[in-house]
């Protein structure tokens, strides 16, 4: 299926409509509804707990919701996870790489999994746009927090996606590989029309990033728009000071 041809460019990557997921002790997530269209940079905000890991599972089909509906590219994600899986990838700053491969086997590893053609020439290609070539030769346990970062965004771009999620992807990295990194993933999305799921607790880059915006609080969504337009509707000055306004529960 050609997903992004002209006839269908504007149905959304992903339609989620009353997502749920309850846990024994806490409802994680509470009948959550939105989309992300082709080339669209979707923010998912909210202070620790309040779902947005638990989303990302569900979206990749690594939790099962207690309720609700997930489609992507326009497919039922539980009757078609393993066509659907094929064309997204992951990033998270929490996700452990393999620590006895070296930077460069690690990559070969993941393009054999995607099989990704023309492998030598896509890592060569990620290694560069990283600047992680010096250090392809070394052992994943050797590398700092921040190189181990990079190498992650350059697993979650091997397979070229047309949906990558991306879950605090500049965390850990110094302010000028952050910067760097923001830079590419904008002109990925914009040359590859590459939809994105994108969360931190940077609420600059949050602004920077994002097209539009998810406040999560227990569970539900709370505020959504474009960046502007949630700071405008709290009557706050920056998406921080919304940030901490809902983190403090001062509206909920």
């Amino acid at each position: 299926m050609d997903y992004f041809s002209v006839e269908r460019m504007f149905e959304p990557v992903i339609e989620v409509q009353g997502l749920t997921k309850v846990f024994p002790s806490v409802k994680a997530v509470d009948t959550v509804s939105f989309h992300i269209y082709p080339g669209e940079i979707l923010g998912l905000l909210g202070p620790n707990g309040a779902g947005k890991t638990t989303i990302i599972h569900m979206l990749l089909g690594l939790t099962t919701p207690t309720a609700g509906e997930i489609k992507v590219f326009g497919l039922d994600l539980k009757e078609h996870r393993e066509e659907i899986v094929q064309d997204v990838n992951f990033s998270s700053t929490y996700v452990s790489m393999p620590n006895s491969l070296t930077v460069k086997e690690c990559l070969r590893v993941y393009a054999r999994l995607y099989d990704v053609k023309e492998r030598e020439d896509r890592v060569s290609e990620l290694l560069r746009t990283f600047e992680i070539e010096h250090i392809q030769n070394r052992l994943i346990r050797h590398l700092s927090s921040g190189q181990q970062t990079r190498l992650n965004l350059a697993k979650a771009l091997i397979n070229n996606p047309k949906l990558l999620f991306l879950d605090e992807p500049t965390a850990s990295m110094d302010p000028d590989i952050a910067d760097k990194t923001r830079r590419l993933l904008r002109r990925i999305k914009k040359e590859r029309n590459l939809s994105i799921l994108y969360t931190s607790h940077n609420m600059v880059e949050m602004e920077e990033m994002s097209d539009r915006i998810l406040f999560l609080h227990h569970g539900k969504i709370i505020a959504s728009g474009r960046p502007q337009e949630v700071v405008k509707s709290y009557k706050r000055k920056t998406l921080e000071e919304v940030f901490l306004k809902i983190a403090r529960e001062e509206k909920v």
